[in-house]
Parts: structure tokens; C-alpha cells; sequence
């Protein structure tokens, strides 16, 4: 499939609110709180001076565990992001307002009518991102347990989706409730929604997924995907793949907005940047976090491993138990073998080595460049914009806005004002049809 490429097409860009993790440098000074509601709001009102499309709220359902502990190398409260986010619709006037909600351990009424009250509470802001769970880990915090085998998530989710649609449609445009029924694998539900049908229709629902499970129904089901690619020829490949599975089911590819998370380190030089690049690796991979990223791969105690010094000479045990919380990996002795590789190219340590193996996308260089590369994933369908996530908490975009985004407005990729009050029109979604 060819996707129709113009030398103007515009960037969309949205703001992820980090967690205490290994992007964040949580312990520099200018680090703030990660639960006080200013943080929120602070990050929030940069990004809608910014003009940027929406605020996205991660979850985290259970602190994660390592070695039978608290990891207390990323523990941080996580509010409930639509609490969070009903409270910034009334700070903020123009940005979506995304959260994520799992699809595992919530159920379609509930969530659909949350949803739709954000929706009208910020007058058509409101979105969804799906994510999904199977281990039982999470699923202690919650009623039923471990109980979803892994093969069943995306077919749970993908029918979860179709109940809260179900439901946000059983309102006429006009105003009038109809009642609603949904019998199905995962759902049996009927009665009547409470809430009428929102500015968007629908909000705006966003997936996460690189497998070709999460693909398909990020093809099927999703008006944007969050996505991590580190090359240009990467994202290239992605963008072709998901983009070529829309027209099974009718949809066209401007119907679905692939937008990677990326970071963003700018500097008055190229030399600069790099230089501060570099610094933030460094505090975002502690000697401790090296060591926990190469236990996390080999699944097992290496806590007499010198971070400075080189790689255990044997290849991973598994142990799903050493690590509660963490997505697992797919073939940890391939990773292992590949970061081994890396260290003896390189000469690097372990530590040297989790810095480079295991940094996100990042966008390097000076304002200029940094807007110049940005034009091109876009222009080479790599990307339709870009889900920044900064490195600092809550001041982490504001030399972003200050300093790319006038040169993009320039460059005429980028807006200059916002011309719709909802989410759709940011984005330039179609109105979803009503399926009364």
C-alpha cells in the first residue's frame, strides 16, 4: 500500500505525563511531585500553550515488585487518570484529555459512562486509551484474579470497545435513550445508558501494541496508536503495516493517527545537545538500574555483577517470579546475546550498554534540527506526529514549546491556533457515523 505523502502535511503532537520510571529523572532537583495536582495541571497548560492535540495519563493498576520487594527504584502513587483529568477539564480549554484504561479488569458500562462524562464535562476532550493485562500479578488487586488467558485479552478488549460504542450510541443525536443489549463472548449485558450522547459521539480511543495481535485491532478498532519505533526506516515499516490492514475494514488511512513516543533533548549546538543527551542517559540509568535491567533480561540475582564491569559469560534463566509488574520479554536469550554483542563491538560495560541498548526514540540536536527531523518522519509516513514524553516532571516541554514548536508553525506543519473545539477536529477524525 502506498500512503499519500505531502511536503505540508501537518504534525500532531500530544504530551505524556510521566511516571517515576527509568525515562524520568526523578531525582533531579527540578523534579516535582508526581501525584500533587499542580504537577498535572502545570504539564497539562504547557502543552495546550503549545497547541498540542491532547495529555495523555499513563496507569499503573499495582507497584511493581523485584526480588519479593517494593521496587523502590520507580515506586510512585499513580492516581486514577480520569479523576485527574475531569479535574484539568475545567483548567484547560482546548487539549484532549486521554487516559488509560485497562480493558482486563474494568467493565463496559462503568468505563463508558466515565468516559462519556468527560467528554461532555470538557465539551468533546475525552480519550481512551486501551491497554490490556493477563498476568495474575495485577490481577490480585482485582475480583477475578489472573483468570484471562493471554489469547484472550485483544478478543476481550476488542469486544469491550464494541459494548462502550454500543453504548454511546444507544442515545439518538437528537436526544433520545434507547434501551441497549449485548450478548457476546466476554459481555452479556442490557438496560438503558445514562448519559447522552457527548460532543465527539464517541471519544477518541487510542491503542498500544507492536504485536501483530495489537496491530490488527489497533487496525479494527483505534482512532490513534501510541507506538515506539527508534528509526526512520523503522517506523516506516510499522506505518506501512498497520496502515495497509485499514481497508478490510473500511477505513481509510487518515482515519488512524500513528503517533510514537519520542523524547526530546535540544541544545544550542549539536555538540550541546548531544553532551546533554548523554548526562540524561547517565541519571536515568543509575549503576542499580543497570543491574536491575540486566536481572530483569537474565531472571536472576546479579547483584554481585560490577555495573562498570562486563556481562555474565551464561545465558538467562527465566524466572517470571524475579520481576512483578514488568511487561516480560520475548526471547531473553537473543536480547542477551545481543547486548553481549554490543558490549564486546564497543567495548562497553553493563551499564554503557543498558544506556545505549535501552534508550527510547529520542530527537537530538538543536531547535532546527530537532524541527527539521520531526518534518521528516512525517513527510516519509513514519509517523503522523508524535507523543512527547520528557524527562523532567512537570517542566519537561517547556523549552519544547518555546523553542521547536515556533519554527514548526514557520516550517507550516504545525498550527497556529486551535480551529475545533474537540479532540476529532484536532486530529482531523471523522465524526463516528451513529449506529442507532
Amino acid at each position: 500500500m502506498t500512503v499519500r505523502s505531502s511536503a505540508r502535511r501537518q504534525i500532531h503532537l500530544a504530551a505524556h505525563f510521566p511516571g517515576v520510571n527509568s525515562t524520568t529523572v526523578w531525582a533531579d532537583p527540578r523534579s516535582r511531585s508526581q501525584i500533587a495536582f499542580s504537577s498535572f495541571e502545570q504539564l497539562a497548560r504547557t502543552a495546550e500553550r503549545g497547541l498540542f492535540d491532547f495529555f495523555f495519563l499513563a496507569e499503573g493498576l499495582r507497584l511493581r515488585e523485584h526480588k519479593g520487594r517494593i521496587h523502590d527504584l520507580d515506586v510512585v502513587g499513580r492516581p486514577e487518570s480520569l479523576t485527574v483529568l475531569n479535574a484539568l477539564a475545567a483548567v484547560t480549554e482546548r487539549i484532549g484529555l486521554a487516559a488509560t484504561v485497562n480493558a482486563t479488569f474494568n467493565e463496559p458500562y462503568e468505563l463508558a459512562r466515565r468516559l462519556a462524562t468527560l467528554d461532555h464535562l470538557s465539551g468533546g476532550r475525552a480519550a481512551w486509551n486501551v491497554v490490556t493485562s493477563s498476568d495474575a500479578f495485577t490481577g490480585e488487586n482485582f475480583r477475578r484474579g489472573g483468570y484471562l488467558d493471554r489469547a484472550d485479552r485483544y478478543t476481550r478488549a476488542a469486544e469491550f470497545v464494541d459494548v462502550a460504542r454500543e453504548l454511546w450510541d444507544s442515545w439518538t443525536p437528537d436526544g433520545l435513550p434507547r434501551p441497549f443489549a449485548h450478548r457476546g463472548q466476554h459481555f452479556d449485558v442490557a438496560g438503558e445508558f445514562t448519559v447522552p450522547r457527548s460532543p465527539q459521539g464517541h471519544p477518541v480511543v487510542i491503542q498500544a501494541g507492536d504485536s501483530g495481535e495489537g496491530r490488527e485491532f489497533a487496525a479494527r478498532t483505534a482512532d490513534v496508536v501510541f507506538t515506539r519505533h527508534g528509526t526512520l526506516e523503522d517506523g516506516r515499516a510499522f506505518y506501512a503495516d498497520v496502515k495497509g490492514r485499514l481497508a478490510k475494514y473500511g477505513r481509510d488511512p487518515d482515519d488512524l493517527k500513528i503517533m510514537p513516543g519520542v523524547s526530546v533533548v535540544l541544545g544550542d549546538t549539536a555538540a550541546e545537545a548531544q553532551e546533554r543527551a548523554a548526562e540524561i542517559r547517565r541519571q536515568q540509568v543509575s549503576p542499580q538500574n543497570a543491574i536491575l535491567a540486566l536481572e530483569q533480561l537474565w531472571g536472576t540475582d546479579l547483584s554481585s555483577y560490577d555495573p562498570d564491569g562486563p556481562f555474565p559469560d551464561f545465558d538467562p534463566v527465566p524466572d517470571p517470579t524475579l520481576t512483578q509488574g514488568r511487561t516480560r520479554r520475548g526471547d531473553t536469550v537473543a536480547l542477551a546475546e545481543k547486548w553481549r554483542s554490543l558490549s564486546r563491538d564497543k567495548g562497553l560495560s553493563i551499564r554503557q550498554t543498558v544506556i545505549e541498548a535501552s534508550a527510547r526514540q529520542s530527537f537530538i540536536g538543536t531547535p532546527e534540527a530537532v524541527a527539521a527531523d520531526l518534518e521528516t518522519f512525517v513527510r516519509q509516513d513514519a509517523a503522523d506526529g508524535f507523543i512527547l514524553v520528557p524527562h523532567l516532571t512537570p517542566g519537561g516541554l517547556d523549552e519544547f514549546v518555546d523553542r521547536v514548536v515556533p519554527l514548526l508553525q514557520e516550517r507550516r506543519v504545525f498550527r497556529t491556533e486551535y480551529r475545533g473545539s474537540t479532540l476529532r477536529s484536532h486530529l482531523g477524525l471523522p465524526d463516528p457515523a451513529w449506529q442507532g
